[in-house]
């Protein structure tokens, strides 16, 4: 695999390079790695190039598309690189305002290719709100903050914990969302859009799809995630920066007091 190029910015280049300085975790006494130091390398190189293309185009990741196709054109050949360099070639030909618009319709406006993976799952349920808090565990169990800057089920944070984590316990939530991520796939291919080749390079990572997985996946289109009149109780509630599915009522925060009320006489709970 060649090296970086010395002309990528120093930000982009810590991040990428934080993947191969950081390989999967060693083998269990007595168990038997399946991946070569190089492949190792290679997967997690990969999954940090899906997680940075799939995070918002600013200013700073649209500056960087030199680099990022260069690294991309310098990736071991195989099935994931070839999809990666075909959205490559789209990322660099659009102007930035223009990437800017396609993402957001693309993952902002559209609930089948959003980017939060427990939806999929767990839909508007009480069990969102735990499996965000599991996931969250997970992170700081391996040493991992992501600083609260998202939500930690948001596919760029999972992809870079996968990338640090390694192929074992790293990738352990991709495996559990894999049917979350062929719905995204099959959304951003019915919608012709390129972000659909990062998609795929990401499911070339994973076993292939079973036919529970491909039924579960058909279910999902035809009826969409389980659904209660609930936010993400005990992780937050829609309004706070949270997510909500395009199309949910966001209702608006209440408006503060117009005086200071009485002090009361004995310590209430608040609702709940």
């Amino acid at each position: 695999m060649s090296p970086l190029p010395t002309t990528v910015p120093a930000v982009i280049r810590s991040r990428v390079r934080a993947a191969v300085r950081r390989p999967g975790r060693a083998a269990r006494p007595g168990r038997r790695t399946l991946l070569t130091p190089e492949e190792t390398q290679d997967r997690a190189l990969l999954l940090r190039l899906c997680s940075l293309l799939l995070q918002y185009p600013d200013t700073e990741l649209a500056a960087a598309r030199p680099v990022l196709t260069a690294t991309v054109e310098a990736l071991t050949p195989s099935p994931g690189a070839e999809h990666l360099a075909a959205f490559t070639a789209w990322f660099s030909d659009q102007g930035p305002e223009a990437l800017e618009r396609h993402y957001v319709e693309m993952f902002d406006l559209r609930r089948r290719s959003s980017l939060y993976l427990t939806y999929y799952l767990h839909g508007d349920t009480r069990r969102r709100g735990m499996a965000l808090l599991t996931l969250n565990q997970r992170y700081r169990a391996a040493g991992w903050n992501t600083d609260g800057g998202e939500l930690p089920d948001h596919l760029p944070v999972v992809l870079e914990f996968a990338a640090l984590a390694g192929p074992g316990g790293g990738e352990a939530p991709l495996r559990q969302h894999r049917r979350g991520l062929e719905l995204i796939h099959r959304a951003l291919t019915d919608s012709d859009s390129p972000y659909r080749h990062v998609l795929a390079a990401l499911l070339t990572l994973l076993p292939p799809p079973t036919e529970a997985d491909r039924a579960a996946v058909a279910q999902l289109v035809a009826e969409g995630p389980p659904n209660e009149e609930v936010g993400l109780d005990p992780y937050g509630s829609y309004g706070e920066g949270e997510f909500a599915p395009p199309g949910t009522f966001v209702p608006p925060m209440p408006a503060p007091p117009t005086r200071v009320p009485p002090a009361p006489t004995s310590r209430t709970e608040g609702p709940q």
